[in-house]
């Protein structure tokens, strides 16, 4: 057995998600485990560089979490032939531009999304990377997810018969910033500055409808700022320019029908952060982030209205929870662990550019939409 090392640029990773899930939960932990391992018994160990603007939070970061090498000179990291692969989490007004000058030094790329502020922006770094034969990827953590593989397995198994509708719950209450810290920074209430829940979630919407319940074909979405004012990080009022909530509708090309509400300004009374509800002529499935559970047509109930009765079902208690059966691996590495081999010996990784680009044409479709106040189709992507 070999050890083989691939170098990685990894831009704008003193970010809440840079850091948490894609440094730390991935690549620390894929180079903890002694690297990925591949068919043939050797392992793949990711050599990092840490690249950002801050070179204090850099070398802090590094040092904390055992990196030897950081840079505040994207060039610099870019000649290098050592760097094979350019991954990028920074806001996403600064991404595309970098993720240019990455596919110009022959990088492959892996990035999270929104790939760009805008389609042209996502259609055109799809384009560059095809022309430049590089390999690219992009970030879809929610398809790894235990709920949503566990809610995969019922679709393969034709669990649900003809599928009908899906009904996508996710958000929760994010403090203003007075009396208690906000959890997101304020960049995301800004439009100027790329925030928005619609660009933000309808790109994770796109490959999670795309995936697993079919394509996209059109989209009527009202948005919101239902919180005008918030506190920023240093304490100041700023105007909320971007929409903190976002009530979507799709009519998928099989039939089906889907409605997902996303908000930063609703409090939680659900199973989890995010709920995914199936309903099928043979069955039913409510999933979570990690857990899932059915109700088959022969055990549904037959509940009767009767305002004037106290209710006799507990509807909670009649559905089934759906065992794991196997052993779920944090989201994000996974898929590290995937391009990475990707990259090194050429399996598949679908998820591209082009894939990001769908959801970058989501996000523009569901703006135009509540713009224009009317159902808007959603046609193929053409490079």
């Amino acid at each position: 057995m070999a050890q083989h090392k691939i170098g990685i640029i990894m831009n704008g990773v003193t970010g809440r998600m840079g850091t948490n899930q894609h440094l730390i939960r991935s690549i620390k932990a894929i180079r903890e485990q002694g690297g990925v391992l591949l068919k043939n018994e050797d392992t793949l160990m990711p050599d990092p560089i840490l690249v950002g603007r801050n070179e204090k939070k850099l070398k802090a970061l590094a040092e904390e979490h055992g990196i030897e090498r950081y840079s505040t000179d994207l060039e610099s990291a870019l000649a290098d032939d050592y760097n094979e692969i350019y991954f990028d989490s920074q806001t996403t007004v600064r991404r595309a531009e970098s993720i240019k000058q990455a596919i110009a030094a022959g990088k492959h790329i892996y990035c999270e999304k929104p790939t760009a502020t805008n389609l042209e922006g996502s259609v055109e770094l799809a384009r560059l990377a095809r022309e430049a034969g590089v390999k690219n990827g992009v970030v879809q953590d929610k398809l790894f997810l235990p709920g949503l593989l566990k809610l995969k397995r019922l679709i393969d198994s034709g669990f649900f018969g003809e599928m009908l509708s899906v009904r996508m719950e996710f958000g929760y209450w994010v403090f203003e910033g007075d009396w208690q810290e906000a959890q997101r920074p304020s960049w995301n209430y800004r439009k100027e500055d790329g925030g928005g829940i619609i660009v933000d979630m309808f790109a994770h919407w796109r490959y999670v409808i795309d995936n697993l319940f079919g394509n996209v074909k059109s989209v009527s979405c009202l948005g919101a700022t239902h919180i005008p004012e918030r506190i920023d990080e240093n304490g100041e009022a700023y105007k909320a320019t971007a929409d903190d909530a976002a009530y979507g509708t799709f009519e998928l090309d099989n039939g089906v029908i889907v409605q997902a509400n996303s908000s930063w300004a609703v409090r939680v009374n659900r199973d989890d952060l995010l709920t995914i509800q199936v309903d099928g002529t043979e069955g039913s499935a409510v999933a979570g982030l990690r857990d899932c559970k059915v109700q088959h047509r022969v055990n549904t109930p037959k509940p009767t209205w009767n305002p004037d009765i106290d209710n006799p079902f507990d509807f909670q208690d009649q559905w089934q929870e759906v065992p794991a059966n196997d052993v779920f691996d944090n989201g994000f590495k996974v898929q590290w662990e995937l391009f990475l081999k990707h990259v090194f010996t050429g399996e598949a990784f679908p998820w591209d550019l082009l894939e990001g680009a769908k959801g970058t044409q989501l996000s523009d479709l569901g703006l135009k939409s509540w713009e224009e106040r009317r159902w808007v189709d959603v046609p193929d992507i053409k490079l």
